[in-house]
């Protein structure tokens, strides 16, 4: 695993031991990425279910500003913090080491992000959760970007995202990213 591409391009990223998390490999982020580089630039970045820190760290290296980091396992927040220091991010990120909805509600009305990516445990209905959350509102800038990593065969609703505009999905072998827009 690697940063695909920006500032810290080709540095190695480590990833937590075991089956607790499924980092997104290189070609489904370096997909991703090209389909948002344009949404990067100056933004504050969200990373909900964080794992190793690759999404988020790749935002950082391709122009983000600021990015939090939330992941509850603590060796991963260990592998996240050894990323951070790697990439040279430590700087323009937080970690937060806690579960995503505890995370919400402690950066509710105090910090506003432009783009949040979520990749919650599959098939655990974690991200029509967080969606659902009051104070998921309260911490997305106007018009935010919101990106779920999801299994292919999880159905969403309109009743799942209300509140937000589905703008698109993109589906993989085994997994997709549906994009929602504050509405």
């Amino acid at each position: 695993m690697r940063v695909i591409a920006g500032t810290a391009k080709s540095l190695q990223l480590k990833a937590p031991k075991g089956m607790d998390t499924r980092p997104t490999t290189d070609r489904i982020k370096e997909t991703l990425f090209n389909m948002i580089w344009q949404e990067l630039y100056d933004v504050s970045f969200l990373d909900l279910f964080s794992g190793s820190g690759g999404i988020g760290i790749e935002a950082l290296s391709r122009g983000a500003s600021h990015a939090v980091f939330v992941e509850k396992n603590k060796e991963a927040c260990d592998i996240i913090r050894q990323n951070l220091e790697t990439t040279h991010f430590t700087d323009k990120s937080s970690l937060m080491c806690c579960s995503a909805v505890s995370a919400i509600e402690k950066l509710a009305c105090k910090e506003k992000f432009s783009v949040v990516f979520m990749d919650p445990p599959y098939n655990t209905g974690l991200e029509k959760e967080i969606l659902l959350l009051p104070s998921f509102s309260e911490v997305l800038e106007e018009k935010a970007l919101i990106i779920i990593e999801a299994d292919i065969k999880t159905d969403f609703s309109e009743e799942d995202y209300r509140g937000f505009r589905f703008l698109k999905e993109k589906t993989y072998k085994t997994n997709k990213h549906v994009f929602l827009e504050k509405a």
